[in-house]
C-alpha cells in the first residue's frame, strides 16, 4: 500500500510516498480501508519533531491522526465493529498513520460514522469533536449557565465547541473574522466579536472560562477578562505541572514541563486564576457521544475546497502551514 511517511524529524515539509506492508491487526484492532483523511496543525508539529516530549516516534513514520474509512477486517477481540462498516476515529498518539490506503486502530478509538455524512466530511470531525468535549467536561469542567470565550473562534475548532459548549448550557462568546459572523449566529452565539473592529478586553470581565486557540500572545488579554477563580485552557500554548501530573508522564517530564508552563502557571496564580493545558487523546466513547451531537444539531464542519490526493500531501501540509484555510484541509483517497 501507498504511505506519506518522514524518515526523520526536520523543519522543512518533505514528505515521501512509500511502499509498505498492508498492516495486520492485534487482537484488539479494526483495519480500515481509509477514504478520507484530514490534515491539521499537529502533522506539522510532528514532523518537525515540537511534540517529541509528549509523544517521540521509531522511524520513518506515517503521519495522519484522523480519518473515516470502511472496516476491512477486525481482529479476534473485537465486538463492536464488522466488515463493511463506515468508521472513523482519532488515531491513538503513540500509533497514528491516517496518510496510507490502510491504517490498523485500535477499537477502543473508534466510532461508527455520523449517519448521512460523507467520508470527507466526517474525517473533519474526531479531533476537533474530542478537543473540544475533553477541554470542557474534563479540564474546565463546565457548570451549565456559566460563560465561555473562544478568542480566534471562528475556525475549524470554533465550529465544533460552539455547539457542545451550547448542549452543556454555557453561555457562548466568540471572536472572530466578519464573514463567520452569521454562520456563528445562526450556530446559536450568543456575542460575536469581529476582532478587527472591537477588542475583547474592552468589552467583556467576569468571564468564567476561556479556551485559548491564538496563543502566548493573547494570554495576557485572554486572563485579563477571566474572573478570580476562572480557568483558562490553551490549546496553544506551553505544557505545565498540571499536563504533566494529569497525563502521569514520568519525573523527568514533568520537571520540563513544569518549567516550561512556570510563566503561565505564576500569572494565573497571581490573579487568583487556573492555567491548563489540552493535549487531545483518541477516545471511541467520547466520539460516540461527539456522533450523537452532531447528527442531533446537524453540525457540518468547513472543509477547504482543495481537496489534495494522498500524493499532494506535501502541499496539504503546506496550505495547513501557512494558515490560508476556509476549512479543514483534507486528503482523499
Amino acid at each position: 500500500m501507498k504511505a506519506a511517511q518522514i524518515k526523520k524529524y526536520a523543519k522543512k515539509i518533505n514528505v515521501s510516498i512509500n511502499e509498505v506492508p498492508v498492516p495486520v491487526p492485534d487482537k484488539h484492532e479494526v483495519l480500515i480501508r481509509v477514504k478520507a483523511a484530514a490534515v491539521n496543525p499537529l502533522e506539522n508539529l510532528i514532523l518537525t519533531g515540537r511534540i517529541r516530549l509528549v509523544q517521540d516516534y521509531h522511524m520513518p513514520l506515517t503521519l495522519g491522526n484522523e480519518c473515516a474509512g470502511i472496516v476491512e477486517s477486525v481482529g479476534e477481540d473485537v465486538r463492536d465493529f464488522k466488515v463493511g462498516d463506515s468508521v472513523y476515529a482519532l488515531l491513538p498518539l503513540h500509533k497514528i498513520g491516517a496518510f496510507a490506503e490502510y491504517v490498523a486502530v485500535d477499537c477502543r478509538a473508534v466510532a461508527p460514522m455520523p449517519s448521512g455524512y460523507d467520508f470527507v466530511t466526517a474525517a473533519a470531525i474526531p479531533l476537533t469533536g474530542l478537543t473540544a468535549y475533553q477541554g470542557l467536561v474534563e479540564e474546565l469542567e463546565v457548570q451549565s449557565g456559566k460563560t465561555l470565550l473562544i478568542p480566534g473562534g471562528s475556525g475549524s475548532f470554533g465550529q465544533m465547541a460552539v455547539p457542545v459548549a451550547k448542549a452543556m448550557g454555557l453561555r457562548v462568546i466568540i471572536t472572530g473574522n466578519r464573514r463567520s459572523r452569521e454562520k456563528f449566529e445562526q450556530m446559536g452565539v450568543d456575542q460575536y466579536i469581529v476582532y478587527t473592529e472591537e477588542n475583547y478586553w474592552d468589552l467583556l470581565s467576569g468571564v468564567d472560562y476561556v479556551i485559548d486557540t491564538l496563543g502566548a500572545s493573547e494570554f495576557e488579554h485572554e486572563l485579563s477578562v477571566l474572573k478570580k477563580g476562572g480557568r483558562l485552557l490553551s490549546l496553544r500554548n506551553a505544557p505545565n505541572k498540571m499536563f504533566a501530573l494529569r497525563n502521569g508522564f514520568p519525573w523527568f517530564k514533568k520537571l520540563l514541563f513544569t518549567v516550561a508552563g512556570y510563566r503561565y502557571d505564576r500569572a494565573a496564580r497571581k490573579q487568583g486564576k487556573e492555567y491548563r493545558f489540552i493535549f487531545v487523546r483518541a477516545d471511541g466513547v467520547q466520539l460516540r457521544k461527539i456522533t450523537e451531537m452532531v447528527e442531533k444539531y446537524h453540525i457540518v464542519p468547513d472543509v477547504d475546497p482543495r481537496i489534495f490526493s494522498l500524493s499532494q500531501v506535501n502541499e496539504a501540509l503546506q496550505l495547513v502551514a501557512e494558515g490560508r484555510l476556509n476549512g479543514k484541509v483534507m486528503i482523499q483517497m
